[in-house]
């Protein structure tokens, strides 16, 4: 990437930024309800147990008395200096709570998209290298369809069915809570039997671009010579689809997958509350419902940097890989 053009991609990332953090900052605040009102209240659930004279204090301690303009100037300072602040429910800094959560979403996320990558991309090429055929036409279908139902929806037919229904898996969380493990072994397949269908629902929904991808990359290049030098050799389909034919859809492909760690965190973020599953997602809620100002905060700064992050990292190795692209 020229440095003219790393620069203005880099302004461009800023200003987004700068846009996003100001919306952080007024949003919460338009909502109805104060976070002293709902602090000890029911998930969900309304109810005040301070004095008018309790509130304020806490108003104050908190520096949600002063005026929203020197709110923000606080806000960005912390910001510039690293700071997400205090959140209210969880009596910890902000970048402590999400440091706790994230482990479990980005096991959901990771592993997500490394079998929506896999399973995609398989298809993919089969059905490109049969174009316009009977299977053809069925994968097309069936990954298109796939891809348009939201996340939380395939979590939800997925808990109904497999969890309730069948009893085959836990109705909610990460891990059995109050549980004596015997081995470290145990507890993994614990976490493990609970993670299942959230990355299912996750894998299913993040297939479809996958597949389009390869399948379209392989209809383009399936006549051209090298492919039809590869048959004359006598080298095996299966060498001829996966080596030389993949080879020329590594390039999207590779781009693909991260900007789907964007996508798929922000997936992860309803699949999550489905399931009722300890990441980023059930946090977000949870600060949400409780007014939790800083910690709403915390958590949209967190999931705009990521993709953010991962959208520049797509562009840069999409660049490195292929020089043309200016």
């Amino acid at each position: 990437m020229k440095p003219n053009r790393r620069k203005m991609k880099l302004s461009q990332y800023a200003v987004t930024i700068l846009l996003i953090l100001t919306l952080n900052f007024f949003l919460p605040r338009l909502m109805p309800g104060d976070p002293f009102t709902v602090l000890s209240a029911d998930e969900g659930e309304v109810h005040t147990t301070y004095s008018e004279e309790d509130i304020q204090r806490y108003r104050a301690y908190y520096g949600l008395d002063r005026p929203l303009v020197h709110q923000y100037a606080s806000y960005m300072i912390g910001i510039l200096q690293g700071d997400l602040g205090y959140s209210i429910q969880f009596k910890q800094d902000v970048g402590t709570v999400i440091f706790n959560r994230l482990p479990w979403t980005l096991f959901l996320v990771g592993i997500s998209v490394g079998l929506s990558a896999l399973i995609g991309v398989f298809f993919g090429v089969i059905s490109g290298y049969k174009k316009n055929t009977g299977i053809d036409q069925f994968l097309y279908s069936f990954f298109i369809t796939l891809s348009e139902i939201p996340g939380f929806m395939i979590g939800l037919l997925l808990l109904f069915f497999f969890g309730a229904y069948l009893n085959l898996f836990p109705l909610s969380g990460g891990m059995t809570h109050f549980r004596d493990y015997a081995s470290r072994g145990e507890q993994i397949l614990d976490i493990l039997h609970h993670s299942l269908l959230p990355i299912t629902a996750l894998t299913i929904t993040g297939m479809g671009g996958f597949y389009l991808i390869a399948r379209n990359t392989m209809v383009s290049i399936i006549d051209k010579p090298y492919m039809m030098m590869a048959k004359a050799k006598g080298l095996s389909r299966t060498r001829i689809l996966f080596y030389h034919g993949l080879k020329n859809a590594f390039l999207p492909i590779v781009t693909r997958i991260f900007l789907s760690f964007g996508q798929a965190m922000g997936g992860a973020l309803l699949v999550e509350n489905v399931f009722n599953y300890p990441g980023i997602g059930r946090l977000m809620r949870e600060a949400v419902t409780l007014r939790d100002y800083p910690l709403i905060q915390g958590v949209f700064i967190f999931m705009t940097l990521f993709v953010l992050s991962m959208n520049y990292l797509s562009d840069v190795i999409y660049k490195r890989l292929d020089p043309r692209v200016i």
